[in-house]
Formats: structure tokens, sequence, C-alpha cells
């Protein structure tokens, strides 16, 4: 009898489980077709429905801890699936990137550079066509640009040159080719989605090899931020974020970690905040010279054709983007939790010491068997320290976070979309990211003194293997 109890408990689990998922994925893509698009269009109406999905995906998280390995991980690749296409309902939502994504592809498509020149260049104007250039348009919506008198474009910046690396590039490149004419925005999504599929095998893969409890991998495939930022979105983070997962994922240090994370780091410089994680323990100084060595060697084969067809016109747009990027006007400014507690030139300097402090902490006293455990403390703290005002830069926290298992670290994600999407002040929304992962932290240590710990899966082996095929 008490077998049967405890089957028809395991059965039911699953079925709630199930339930949450069906409640998740509607309510995805019920805010891609009603929900609206950005808190200023919309008095942070949207919000609303990030919520509900962020309530669905912690209720699913957590129920699918008693369920059964095996059928954990069904729920895990079917669930994610199935809210990865509820984000193709609708064109992006949020962001306008993917448009560049698409023109870059198509530039070099026909033999260009995409450092050559900016969209509005008239060498390229023979490119345009109806989609990204929509004729007799008044731009008068977040996602037209005006371009001269006469021109309305979809491709934010249109007047300067690409800012993303060689790998991303390629990716464009790729997604453009076996694009069909007039499909417009969805080989990109499309394409987004597999990205994301593909990290979730990943991380089952690792976590499978390297001790870990498979259903972790949940964190990253149910979260919302994936639907949202990775599918519908399109954001090219993503397969910066399955490359990470990858070098991290592998044995030991060496020059295979360092390829895989100088992929990473040549689709978008973000994964550079993983090195500190992937060095964890101080590993021999061969081991540590094959990590960085076969890092550089990756970034630089990636970007030496376009160097050789561009010179340093590769750098594109992103000396002009880091200076953007300081939130110098309106409500939203870089290092916004340090500037409530130290004057506002002094924050900056604040930040990247503090940074490197935690990187050199990671190097020295990491796990060594659990490089992503240091990849996340770095990557999280350096995000909460910037304050970053696009969402899609915590895509790799999600992944980290289903390696590790310390949820408290997915505030970062939440925090960005409602600043992003609800409006909520930045201090807040960060501050409050701040809390929950300085509380969990608290607790979890507190708790591990007494023999247990707030960790949603268990993690039963320690020791990394060395026959790991990524």
């Amino acid at each position: 009898m008490g077998i049967r109890i405890a089957a028809a408990r395991t059965v039911a689990r699953a079925i709630v489980t199930a339930a949450l998922l069906a409640a998740l994925t509607a309510v995805v893509a019920a805010t891609l077709r009603l929900g609206g698009v950005r808190a200023d269009d919309n008095h942070g109406r949207p919000l609303l429905w990030y919520a509900a999905a962020w309530a669905l995906f912690g209720a699913a998280a957590w129920t699918v801890r008693k369920v059964p390995v095996r059928a954990a991980t069904v729920l895990v690749l079917v669930g994610g699936a199935a809210i990865a296409v509820a984000a193709l309902v609708a064109p992006p939502r949020t962001s306008d990137d993917m448009y560049r994504y698409a023109w870059d592809g198509r530039v070099q498509a026909a033999g260009i550079s995409p450092y050559a020149y900016p969209p509005a260049a008239p060498e390229l104007a023979a490119l345009r066509d109806g989609w990204l250039f929509p004729q007799g348009t008044v731009c008068d919506d977040w996602q037209s640009h005006q371009v001269g008198d006469s021109l309305c474009t979809l491709i934010n910046r249109p007047t300067v040159h690409t800012i993303y690396p060689p790998v991303a590039e390629g990716w464009f490149l790729a997604v453009h080719e076996v694009s069909p004419a007039g499909a417009r925005h969805k080989p990109a999504q499309i394409g987004g989605a597999l990205l994301a599929t593909g990290t979730t095998l990943a991380l089952l893969a690792v976590l499978r090899r390297r001790g870990g409890d498979p259903r972790g991998a949940a964190l990253w495939a149910w979260c919302p931020a994936v639907p949202f930022d990775a599918v519908n979105n399109a954001h090219i983070d993503t397969l910066g974020v399955l490359l990470t997962v990858l070098a991290l994922g592998t044995g030991r240090p060496g020059a295979r970690r360092g390829v895989w994370l100088g992929g990473a780091i040549a689709v978008k410089l973000l994964p550079v905040l993983a090195l500190p994680g992937a060095l964890s323990g101080r590993p021999g100084p061969g081991r540590t010279a094959r990590v960085v060595l076969g890092a550089a060697l990756a970034v630089g084969l990636a970007y030496l054709p376009y160097v050789l067809a561009s010179g340093a016109g590769v750098l594109g747009y992103l000396p002009g983007y880091l200076h953007e990027e300081g939130y110098a006007s309106g409500d939203v400014r870089r290092f916004a939790l340090l500037r409530l507690l130290l004057p506002g030139r002094t924050a900056g300097p604040a930040v990247v010491l503090l940074i490197a402090a935690t990187a050199l902490y990671v190097w020295r006293r990491g796990d060594c068997a659990r490089p992503w455990r240091g990849a996340l403390l770095v990557t999280g703290t350096a995000l909460l320290l910037t304050s970053p005002a696009y969402p899609w830069y915590a895509l790799l926290v999600v992944a980290l976070v289903a390696l590790d298992g310390r949820w408290e670290w997915l505030a970062i994600p939440a925090a960005g979309a409602a600043l992003y999407v609800g409006g909520v002040q930045q201090s807040v929304s960060y501050g409050a990211a701040g809390l929950v992962v300085l509380g969990g932290t608290l607790i979890r240590r507190t708790w591990s003194r007494k023999g247990g710990g707030p960790r949603l899966y268990v993690h039963k082996r320690e020791s990394p293997r060395e026959d790991l095929p990524v």
C-alpha cells in the first residue's frame, strides 16, 4: 500500500508540473500577443504579464524537484520546447536588435564586410527592401528609425557601423543563407529557439556527467527570460551562453575549455567574465596558459578574416556604444546601486575594484570541480554592480544558475525585466535583486552548518570527469 501511495504522489507531482508548464506556455504566448510591448508605451502593464510568467516558472521549478529524474528530464525538454514555440507567435516585442542581425547577414551574403558601411550608407542602397526599409512609413514608433528626410528603417542606429563580434556575424550569415525569401523575422527567432534548446541539451549533458541533478536544467529551459529574450527577441547572447556552458562543462582546465570560451567571447564580450571561473582553484601555470591561449587563439582566428577585409573597422560602433551605455541621461544610469552610497565619480573605479577582487577570489579559492560556481559569482556580481538596462545581458546568469542550482541569482534577470519592460526604478529593481542574492546566500550558509540547505536540486558527485564529450 505504501508503494502505491508513493507512486501516486509521484504521478501527481508530474501532472501538476505539466499543468504549470502548460499554463506558463499559455502565458508566454498571451504576453507576446496581448501584453503589449515596453513600459513607456503601455504604462507598465506588460509587467503584470511577465510577473505571471515568473510566478508559474517558480512553481514549476519547485514541483519538479520530487519528480523522478527520467520523467523530469522529459518535462524539461518537452516543456522547454513548448515554451520556445510559444515565443514564436509574434515578431520581436521588446527589442529591435534582431533587425540589425538580419541586415548584417544580408550584407555578408552580398560579399561585403559587415564592418565596412553603416546601414544608411549609399553604397548599400541596392540591398534595401520593403521589410527592413519600409516605404512611405512614418517613423513614429519605437521600432522605426529615421534616416535623412525620407527614409525609415527598422534597424536601430542605422548611421553607425555594426558592433557585433565575428562569431556573431558568422551566425547572422548562416541564418541568412538558410532563410527562404520573404521569411522576415522568423528565421532569426527559430534560430534563437534552436540555440535555447541546444543549451538545454548541453546543460543536461553537463549535469549528468559532472554529478549534478539534471532537473536543474529546468531553471534555464523554463525561465521566462529564455522565451522572451532568447527566442522572441532572438538575442545573439544565447549563442555565447551555449558556448560558455560547453566551455565550463569540459573535464579540466585546458586548451579545449579556452577555445570554447574564446568562441563565446567572440559572440558577445560578456562571457569574458566566466574566465576566472574557468580558472578556479589556481590551476598550474601550464593549464592556465592553455586556457588563456586557447581563448585568445579562438578570438584571434575568428577576427582574422574580418580584419583582413576591414582593418580597425572591426571595432565598429563598440567605442561609441560603451560611451553611450554610460547611461548619462534619463533615469537609468550605470552603477546605480553604488551611486546610492558613493559619489558619482568614484562609483566607476569602485565597481572595477570590486569585480577584480571577486575575480581574484574565485581564481584563488574557487571550486575547480564546479567552475560554473565561480563564473556565476563574478558574472552576477558584475551585473548587479553595473545594473544594465537590458535584461538579455543576464541570460548567461540563467544558464550558470541551472548548472549550480543557486536560485537566488535569478533575481538579476528578473530585475532587468522589471526595469526594461515594467519601468520599475533602476535602484529599486536591482536593489531588490541584491537583497535576494544576499539573503539567499546567508540562508544557504546558515543551513549548510546544520547539514542542509535551501537547494532546489541535489548534486551528488563533486569531482570532474575527464571523459566529457563536450
